[in-house]
């Protein structure tokens, strides 16, 4: 079985600010930062909403994207997200499939 690690970005409710993680789970991961069990940066401000995510085939791949985009300039940053989530609308319920609370 070949793992898959992510590349994603949390915002905020009034998305203000942008979080860059990479992981080899990403509902574990989103589901640790929606219950604030990891402290930090992501607790601190509210970064609870999955507005975008990359799926990459090896670890070193996931973890140069992460570094690229955290360099980038933050009009960058939300171009990219709007460009593949033009409404911002929280992915959280795309990935683990709740259909109740899917929106596409």
């Amino acid at each position: 079985m070949l793992t898959k690690y992510y590349v994603y970005i949390l915002t905020n409710e009034y998305n203000t600010s942008l979080y860059i993680g990479v992981t080899n789970n990403l509902i574990r991961r989103i589901y640790e930062h929606r219950n604030e069990l990891l402290k930090g940066f992501t607790s601190k401000y509210k970064l609870k909403k999955l507005v975008y995510y990359e799926i990459l085939n090896d670890p070193y791949s996931a973890i140069s994207r992460e570094k690229q985009l955290k360099n980038w300039h933050s009009d960058w940053k939300w171009n990219l997200v709007k460009g593949f989530n033009p409404g911002l609308k929280d992915l959280y319920s795309n990935i683990v499939g709740d259909p109740e609370t899917s929106s596409g």
